[in-house]
């Protein structure tokens, strides 16, 4: 039989205090005011940044703004943010991105990306999904040298068109990624 010391009574008091207060949902928290006023900023830039993105908006049932991701690696990587889903104009649900990648890589960034959901079924598909990865089926716009966004005409037939911007830092190398949204309560 043991006997509980006091040390160790303290001890399990204080792992046990620390595992359930990593267990908080963040109820009563300023964590969804936070995360929508750096989507409004984020979306600001990028409408004001790249114009045509507006036609994207404007075509699409819903979008998901991550203000800011993070990325570092060293041969084995990953990558953490937070954000938001706005169906017309609307917050509907708050979301995490983790990111992983593995391959000859070194450095650290941060970039904002936003996905457009093109059609009703890809942004239901997203929605109803335990935590939705990317990969096929969705098409990348990226920024040219003069700053204008290409989007060339299949593109805009794409369920789901992701747009990256406001890339900072410096990341070397060729990876194999994934990216995985999950949805939270902030």
């Amino acid at each position: 039989m043991n006997n509980l010391t006091r040390r160790g009574f303290a001890l399990t008091g204080l792992a046990a205090a620390g595992m359930t207060a990593a267990c908080g949902n963040g109820i009563g928290s300023n964590g969804a005011n936070e995360i929508d006023a750096r989507v409004d900023t984020t979306l600001n830039y990028l409408y004001n940044e790249y114009p045509n993105t507006r036609d994207l908006r404007d075509k699409s049932t819903g979008i998901l703004v991550m203000p800011l991701i993070t990325e570092a690696g060293l041969g084995f990587g990953g990558g953490y943010g937070r954000g938001a889903l706005r169906v017309n104009d609307v917050t509907v649900d708050y979301y995490s991105a983790t990111k992983g990648s593995v391959g000859l890589q070194f450095g650290a960034q941060q970039h904002a990306h936003v996905l457009f959901f093109m059609t009703e079924g890809a942004l239901s598909e997203f929605r109803r999904s335990n935590g939705w990865a990317a990969g096929a089926g969705v098409e990348y716009v990226v920024a040219n040298e003069g700053g204008d966004l290409s989007a060339e005409t299949t593109n805009l037939l794409a369920p789901v068109i992701a747009v990256v911007f406001g890339q900072a830092g410096l990341k070397i190398g060729a990876t194999l990624e994934g990216i995985k949204y999950t949805r939270i309560i902030p």
